[in-house]
């Protein structure tokens, strides 16, 4: 009798990293044609549920930071920033990062190569914390520790904003956008980046991922203010809120 052949397991932080180090250097360009520009939209929305009453907030965790393309709208919103903690498991996205996009602000700019789970990021140390789609790419119990992490981390007062790519169930439309999603894509990119393949994933853990509902949830269960929001029928969804003063 045959052994069954080992599942891989698309959450093990060694496969994430591995999928974006080989997809870094186009994953600017194609998720900006590929979602019509909606993703640069959603970033700036995301960063827009920030409240501006903290006027002197002065660190910034950007969670699954990718190429830092949340750091721009952030800059513009608070520029009296002192620093952004940019946590990110993959090589290739902070070398893109810095090498293409914020050469000129690495003053403000601390890199932690690192699944964040393992990042050990100081407790009440945070005064906001953002994350642009990386939440995908974590299981249930993986986004369980990622929710005790925001709410440890984030001072009192402290505020959040995370949104990620989600499956818009309900939409009459679904249909088309995740034939889109999980067909169209893969072929753009054999046919046109002629890639590892890499950007086929996005569809497998956007549709996995649903939408941040459930995050919200456990956001709450750690004692955090939470507000959830979809986005444009439910492609995008968002949790923000803060966290409690004592």
């Amino acid at each position: 009798m045959e052994s069954p052949v080992p599942q891989t397991d698309i959450y093990d932080p060694a496969f994430v990293k591995s999928v974006f180090d080989r997809c870094s250097s186009k994953y600017i360009a194609f998720s900006w044609a590929c979602s019509f520009g909606f993703t640069e939209r959603w970033r700036r929305q995301c960063v827009e549920a920030l409240p501006l009453g903290r006027a002197q907030a002065s660190v910034v965790y950007d969670l699954m930071a990718g190429t830092g393309e949340a750091w721009p709208h952030l800059l513009a919103r608070y520029p009296q920033i002192d620093s952004i903690v940019a946590v990110d498991i993959s090589t290739g996205m902070h070398r893109l990062a810095l090498e293409r996009l914020h050469r000129q602000r690495t003053d403000k700019i601390r890199f932690i190569e690192d699944d964040v789970l393992a990042s050990e990021l100081p407790p009440a140390s945070a005064d906001f914390i953002v994350s642009t789609f990386g939440l995908k790419t974590f299981n249930p119990a993986q986004l369980a520790r990622l929710a005790k992490l925001v709410a440890v981390t984030l001072k009192p007062g402290g505020a959040f904003a995370l949104i990620e790519a989600s499956d818009p169930k309900g939409w009459w439309l679904r249909p088309i956008y995740l034939f889109h999603l999980k067909t169209v894509l893969p072929i753009v990119e054999r046919t046109l980046l002629k890639g590892a393949e890499d950007f086929a994933m996005i569809g497998t853990y956007c549709t996995n991922f649903g939408d941040a509902s459930a995050f919200a949830g456990m956001l709450r269960e750690e004692g955090l203010d939470v507000y959830f929001r979809r986005h444009f029928f439910g492609c995008a969804s968002s949790v923000s809120g803060t966290k409690p003063a004592p």
